[in-house]
């Protein structure tokens, strides 16, 4: 009788995973829901693509996933993701959502222009190229960014309110670890040396703060507008800061 019992549990189990992983995608992502849809679905609930992915408004673009099932025996989502738009955007990397509403993304690349339209903290008045090259980065379920580790660096900035300024290329480096992720801000070519920190509070949001110099190849408007934060030190730079929420 125990075998018996024990036969037909396997088949059962046996039944259910092969009907999951044959289960269309498209019988669980929606075409028209306000906060994400996707315009057509194909392939399987375990490996499958949405063409034209639209999250809050924002278009994505096209999302490729593969789904880790052994996850699920520890009660998290996980799965490799691709992510494309064209001709400038795309993101790849393995995600992981457990029951609380955590994501925990590793393995994180992208590469993204800065705009308002994909990333809507981006003043429309500002332009150039974000790319994340991201070990491990943790967001809980209130959007908190509670670990980060990698490199994020901001390429051809132009600030386009009034004249047309050039701003250099920048990067954030972060460590990992601590109690709030902290990283060190560096410029990495153009015609301002900047230097500082930006720390990630639980509000959630953001404290940053530094120094900025102008070099010779800045423009006469760019060191009008740092004249603004005051006098120089002994080394001729001049203090930055500011906060906010995300």
């Amino acid at each position: 009788m125990k075998r018996t019992v024990t036969v037909i549990v396997l088949g059962v189990v046996a039944f259910a995973a092969i009907l999951l992983a044959r289960l269309p995608a498209s019988w669980l992502l929606p075409r028209g829901n306000a906060n994400f849809s996707c315009a057509s679905v194909e392939g399987s609930l375990w490996s499958g693509y949405c063409s034209g992915l639209t999250v809050r408004g924002a278009a994505l673009g096209d999302l490729t996933w593969q789904l880790r099932p052994s996850r699920l025996l520890v009660g998290k989502l996980a799965a490799h993701v691709d992510l494309e738009h064209p001709p400038a955007a795309s993101a790849k990397g393995d995600i992981e959502m457990s029951l609380g509403g955590t994501v925990v993304a590793r393995n994180l690349t992208a590469s993204l222009p800065l705009d308002p339209t994909l990333l809507a903290a981006v003043p429309p008045t500002l332009t150039g190229t974000l790319y994340l090259d991201l070990a491990l980065a943790r967001v809980t379920g209130k959007g908190v960014v509670s670990d980060l580790q990698g490199r994020i660096e901001a390429h051809d900035l132009v600030d386009h309110s009034g004249y047309v300024t050039p701003l250099g290329n920048f990067a954030v480096t972060f460590p990992g670890g601590g109690s709030q992720p902290t990283g060190t801000l560096q410029d990495i070519g153009g015609p301002l040396a900047v230097a500082g920190q930006l720390v990630l509070t639980p509000q959630p949001g953001y404290d940053l703060s530094g120094y900025v110099t102008p070099r010779a190849s800045a423009t006469q408007a760019l060191v009008n507008a740092i004249e603004i934060l005051g006098s120089p030190d002994a080394q001729g730079r001049r203090p930055f800061g500011m906060s906010g929420t995300y």
